[in-house]
């Protein structure tokens, strides 16, 4: 999804998917929508900024990807597996990834 496009409130939601803040370690799925909701909280950077970086890092619709760690303190940061690399990301930035997770 572009950085100036945004879907319909709750479109992810709809299909059963859930944002990335929300897995636990040992989840896994595939991306099904990245986008930004300004009203959510600060990054520190604007949405458009933070959604540019999450593209480049290739948090992308269709990607596979599974949580593989976290932090010891509130759970935070978390370490994702991304297709064939491993990124790291702090839970707020990971609400604005929807993932559909695999049947367990």
């Amino acid at each position: 999804m572009s950085e100036t496009q945004a879907s319909p409130a709750g479109s992810a939601t709809q299909a059963g998917a859930t944002r990335l803040s929300k897995a636990r370690p040992g989840d896994r799925g595939i991306i099904v929508d990245v986008r930004s909701d300004p009203r959510s909280r600060d990054h520190g950077v604007d949405d458009a900024e933070l959604l540019r970086r999450l593209l480049e890092f290739g948090f992308v619709e269709g990607a596979r990807i599974e949580l593989i760690h976290e932090g010891a303190l509130g759970h935070d940061p978390i370490a994702v597996r991304l297709d064939d690399m491993r990124v790291a990301l702090r839970r707020r930035d990971a609400e604005d990834i929807w993932i559909q997770l695999d049947a367990q």
